[in-house]
């Protein structure tokens, strides 16, 4: 069918007074098209007049349509059932141009961004061969929306954690940070509530506070709000891991710096520019990081298993010796898992990507061949007895003896008698129940109290009155 700039030709041609034939070799057209314009006088193409197929069946397909959930195969299987003679390409058609089970696309909506107003941040899952396995990994991205400057690194899982690893790498990277950082309404960042009525975690929202920039989520379904990052994925896919293989995730995420910057160097056509010329002009005016950025790191808190190790995620990582049955705190960063008695770290490991259920032991960590566990000194309640009155000595071993798991409750009670009552009666008391075995504290305070009666108060005489 003509167009109506053709027809509108073919129309001044004939009105100049050109013959049909002329018209027809002028346009490269068949004659009896250049009649039928001539004909209709009109310039405006013509609607078809041909009667649809799929038109008998309107009322069919709308009820399959439904009842099938809009799987148009089935219903061209059940219209075909039914005695309908119409091919696939005919329904799909008819179903297009009338509506049914399809919308017209919105155009696409463009954001213009300001130097340092705005950056993008998402994840995106990505099939990688790492050490000859494929296998599912994160694949973590920041993009300046001004300047479209990409960071991008891969990590086993994407929480909390290992997005405060990432967020810290990528701003040291650009060295500072933009205004706002765009999210989807993803759980990592999001304590409740989507789009503008999003409420970051406080633990995140206390970390973007203090690098400089505050999260943002757009609504729910405006994929457009953040196409600066979303974009790339593709990109990466397609070019980054096409073909390549990691021995390890050092080699990943090294590999995956190296080709950022190369891809950061390149000039994009829509912008006429290359990122890195345009982030010149934008670096200077990012929010600057402070002064000192700590090494982020998760907290766990363990007791010093039997064999003198800690479990972390399933893997189990060795201490001092010594430290067995004491309660110790590790914080795993992204490279080390580091171990604390206090403020002391006693014990530094690397970090272990991929292991499970495995055990990591240092050699300083276990005691020399042939050396047992140290014996336990004294205890410090025994200590303070002992400094207050030698003398005790005899009866302190008798009471350890005696209470071997009440020991310390039992010392501090005599403990507690020595400082409470006078000396001289106390010691009476011991040296006198010392013989007979007499290792009962409430007893020995009684015997106590008598001899303080005795010696420290007037008694009454029997039928005297005062």
């Amino acid at each position: 069918m003509l167009d109506e700039d053709l027809r509108t030709v073919i129309l001044r041609l004939h009105e100049e007074g050109l013959s049909i034939r002329a018209i027809a070799k002028a346009c490269q057209k068949a004659r009896g098209s250049v009649k039928a314009v001539l004909r209709s006088g009109s310039r405006a193409v013509p609607e078809p007049d041909r009667p649809e197929k799929a038109e008998p069946w309107r009322e069919e397909i709308l009820r399959e349509f439904k009842a099938c959930r809009g799987n148009l195969v089935r219903v061209h299987e059940k219209l075909r059932d039914q005695g309908a003679d119409l091919s696939y390409q005919a329904l799909t058609g008819f179903c297009r141009r009338h509506g049914i089970g399809s919308k017209p696309k919105p155009p696409a909506g463009r954001y213009t961004f300001a130097e340092a107003e705005e950056m993008q941040h998402d994840t995106s899952p990505h099939r990688v061969k790492i050490g000859g396995a494929v296998r599912q990994v994160q694949c973590a991205s920041l993009v300046l929306c001004y300047s479209r400057v990409l960071f991008m690194q891969y990590y086993p899982t994407f929480d909390r954690f290992w997005c405060k690893v990432f967020l810290t790498e990528a701003l040291q990277y650009f060295g500072g940070a933009c205004a706002r950082c765009m999210i989807d309404n993803t759980h990592v960042v999001v304590s409740q509530g989507t789009g503008e009525a999003m409420i970051p975690a406080p633990e995140m929202e206390a970390f973007a506070s203090r690098l400089g920039f505050v999260f943002r989520a757009h609504e729910k379904g405006d994929a457009n709000r953040s196409a600066r990052v979303e974009r790339n994925f593709a990109y990466v896919e397609g070019n980054f891991l096409a073909g390549r293989e990691f021995q390890d995730w050092e080699d990943l995420n090294r590999q995956a710096r190296q080709w950022c910057e190369m891809a950061n160097a390149k000039e994009k056509r829509d912008l006429h520019a290359r990122p890195i010329d345009l982030f010149a002009r934008e670096q200077p005016l990012l929010k600057p990081l402070p002064a000192y950025v700590p090494e982020v790191y998760r907290l766990h808190h363990r007791i010093v298993d039997g064999e003198g190790h800690v479990n972390v995620h399933r893997n189990a990582f060795s201490v001092p010796y010594p430290l067995i049955g004491r309660q110790v705190e590790i914080r795993e960063s992204q490279q080390r898992i580091e171990v604390f008695d206090g403020p002391r770290r006693v014990a530094s490991h690397p970090r272990p990507w991929d292991a499970h259920n495995q055990r990591f032991t240092l050699k300083e960590h276990r005691p020399s061949r042939g050396e047992g566990r140290p014996k336990a000194g004294p205890l410090p309640v025994e200590v303070a007895l002992l400094t207050l009155e030698p003398r005790l000595e005899a009866y302190v071993v008798a009471l350890k003896v005696r209470f071997p798991g009440r020991t310390v409750r039992t010392l501090k009670r005599l403990l507690s008698l020595l400082r409470d009552y006078p000396r001289a009666p106390f010691l009476e008391a011991v040296f006198e129940a010392m013989p007979y075995g007499m290792l009962d504290l409430d007893r020995l305070e009684r015997m106590v109290l008598r001899n303080v009666r005795k010696d420290y108060f007037v008694l009454r005489e029997e039928g005297h009155e005062g």
